[in-house]
């Protein structure tokens, strides 16, 4: 064996350990996301409430026409907001919020992102914290500020992520989706935005691989069969007497 082959048979067995190492996380990571349920990941069911009759909405349009100012309209959208009827009118200043009844502008503060996340929540649980964020943060990462975290003081420390400017339940996290969400990052390798495949760190294990694979391959028959084929030449070589 030349000096070259035992340097890369040393060189291989320390990725092999790395790459070994990776693929258990990729193991306990994969097996853990399957365990866990999906339905209490996601947040379980959203409470629901009957539906109401569509206001007149006349006289609130020509109030909602008289904010806009003349500003040009992209898009309009009817919709209910908690317990009402709201025009979301998107402009090119941003979207804005108006009472389908009365034409009055809707401002997504503190109180109305609280009472927004207690009627989505299933259970009958108390609002114990409203906090407004400064930072986008991993567990609305695909979200744009503003944007309120309700918190409940149920079981599962449920947290619900209110938009500030279109009240929309943005998110819905709870202890099963922060322990998915580590094992998620354990999985894709991500270990800052948890939310890529294409990145540095899992491209490299991924040449890694492939070097092993490699390597491992030209080792065999460096090595192993090399030496395997030469005893079976002894073996047939006839002796002599």
């Amino acid at each position: 064996m030349t000096v070259k082959s035992i340097w890369l048979r040393r060189i291989h067995k320390w990725v092999g350990l790395v790459i070994g190492l990776q693929f258990f996380l990729w193991a306990i990571s994969g097996t853990a996301m399957a365990l866990l349920s999906m339905d209490e990941v996601s947040g379980g069911e959203m409470a629901e409430h009957a539906t109401m009759p569509i206001p007149p909405g006349g006289a609130a349009w020509a109030q909602v026409q008289q904010s806009l100012a003349g500003q040009p309209i992209q898009s309009l959208t009817l919709r209910i907001l908690g317990l009402r009827y709201v025009f979301e009118v998107k402009t090119a200043a941003g979207v804005g919020l108006f009472d389908a009844a009365s034409g009055a502008p809707v401002r997504i503060d503190r109180q109305s992102a609280a009472a927004l996340a207690a009627a989505a929540h299933l259970g009958q649980v108390e609002v114990a914290r409203v906090t407004a964020l400064t930072e986008i943060g991993l567990a609305v990462r695909n979200h744009e500020l503003p944007i309120w975290r309700v918190d409940f003081g149920d079981g599962a420390n449920s947290s619900y992520y209110v938009s500030g400017t279109t009240g929309a339940i943005l998110e819905r996290r709870n202890d099963s989706w922060r322990l998915w969400d580590f094992f998620w990052m354990l999985h894709n390798m991500d270990y800052l935005e948890r939310s890529s495949f294409n990145h540095p760190v899992i491209i490299t294990v991924g040449f890694a691989m492939v070097w092993l694979a490699v390597t491992g391959f030209w080792l065999l028959f460096r090595t192993m069969w090399r030496h395997d084929v030469a005893g079976l030449r002894r073996r047939a070589t006839p002796t002599r007497a």
